[in-house]
């Protein structure tokens, strides 16, 4: 009977340990008399650690939040200020050594990207390249082929007509800051600029900020009525550094490159003001003209001062095609006069050979030289042109008024040929 009562209190405690303890339900080859068996706990204490265990349960929850609150911020403080960690500036560590006070500045890398920028850089690189082709010449980057002056020096100096006294090549850093300030102080006398208007110097343009490039081609186009369209509203996002009491300060600025350039700041605009084919205005009054005069007329009459601008461009354009001949002009009433260039611009702006048993080559009296000028119409009436309203003899004479309507029309329809 005792043997029986306690197979009953084994049995009884065996069902009590896997209700409660399912870890021990388990292992049931354990002695039941063994102490390893807990006391089930009571009520009151299961409450108590569920309420600690709750409470470190809530904590871990909320530092776990907490961090990834702070995390999502960090992510955000990087991706606004991603622009101003030197490491994607590619910069050497020497640029990042400031004097106190030292201002740097350096350009969005994204910034970069903008279409408009890419635009203007591609138009003043072409410019600079029609400029200069006489020159052999080839401009692909503005901040790494202007950067020493050799470049500025043979733009300003076809531009200005003027041979600058510096040293052609230089290779030291010395020397080409000493050519480039040169190159600077007489293209700033010539732009006559305010020193505030004034956005670049010396060690900007050496250290190949294109920023201050860009403002000095810029105001150099505007300056000389390059005949370009420059687009509006060009601007660069630049980050400042400054030092200050010891530490690196940084904030980011909109630089505007170009405004508005529809009013008289574009060539064209300014070109055509002059053009006005029905009116221009005098003493204020409008005078009108008869289909007999056009806008040379006008030019002549009431725009002396925008003839040069005229021959300029026109020279510019006829010396970007018979420079591939290694020809050259520069004076528009006289060396068109025998039409030996218009007959070979003519072949160059269509694309093909002009033989040479069509026309003189080395006219010797008046009626070869007519003889070629009214070829030269001829080649302009199968390009698609009309009949230009000049007489052969009139450019033949060295009328610089029918020369220039001539070389308007061509100028008009090639402009953009390569």
């Amino acid at each position: 009977g005792t043997q029986t009562a306690r197979g009953r209190t084994r049995k009884r405690l065996s069902i009590l340990d896997s209700y409660h303890f399912t870890t021990m339900a388990s292992s049931p080859q354990k002695s039941p008399s063994s102490p390893k068996s807990p006391t089930p706990k009571s009520p009151s204490s299961r409450k108590k650690d569920d309420s600690f265990l709750g409470k470190l349960g809530g904590t871990l929850a909320r530092r776990k939040k907490a961090k990834e609150v702070s995390d999502l911020q960090e992510e955000g403080i990087n991706a606004i200020n991603l622009p101003l960690s030197p490491s994607h500036y590619e910069l050497d560590p020497e640029d990042t050594m400031l004097e106190e006070n030292e201002v740097r500045t350096m350009v969005d890398p994204n910034s970069k990207n903008d279409r408009k920028l890419q635009e203007l850089m591609k138009v003043l690189i072409d410019w600079i390249n029609d400029v200069l082709v006489g020159e052999r010449i080839i401009v692909k980057d503005l901040a790494e082929d202007l950067y020493d002056g050799q470049v500025l020096q043979k733009l300003f100096e076809k531009l200005e007509g003027e041979k600058l006294n510096v040293a052609e090549v230089t290779q030291s850093e010395i020397a080409q800051k000493q050519k480039l300030q040169t190159v600077l102080e007489r293209i700033n006398d010539s732009l006559k600029l305010s020193t505030r208007s004034i956005r670049w110097n010396v060690d900007s343009v050496h250290a190949k900020s294109i920023v201050a490039i860009l403002h000095l081609l810029v105001a150099l186009s505007q300056h000389f009525r390059a005949p370009i369209r420059l687009p509006d509203h060009v601007s660069i996002q630049v980050v400042v550094v400054q030092k200050r009491e010891g530490m690196l300060q940084s904030r980011q600025i909109q630089e505007e490159i170009t405004g508005n350039t529809e009013h008289g700041k574009c060539f064209h605009h300014e070109l055509l003001c002059c053009f006005v084919k029905f009116f221009c205005v005098n003493n204020g009054h409008a005078i009108h003209f008869s289909t007999e005069r056009d806008a040379f007329d006008t030019l002549f009459d009431h725009a002396p001062d925008k003839l040069n601008v005229v021959k300029k461009t026109l020279i510019t354009f006829v010396n970007k095609h018979l420079n591939k001949l290694n020809l050259e002009v520069s004076e528009l009433d006289t060396q068109f006069a025998d039409g030996v260039y218009l007959v070979l611009l003519m072949g160059l702006l269509e694309g093909y050979f002009v033989p040479l048993y069509n026309f003189f080559l080395t006219p010797e009296n008046f009626d070869q030289k007519v003889h070629n000028v009214s070829f030269s119409f001829e080649l302009m009436q199968d390009g698609g042109l009309e009949r230009p309203k000049p007489r052969p003899e009139d450019i033949v004479n060295c009328d610089l008024k029918s020369t220039l309507r001539v070389l308007y029309n061509l100028f008009t329809r090639y402009r953009n040929v390569d």
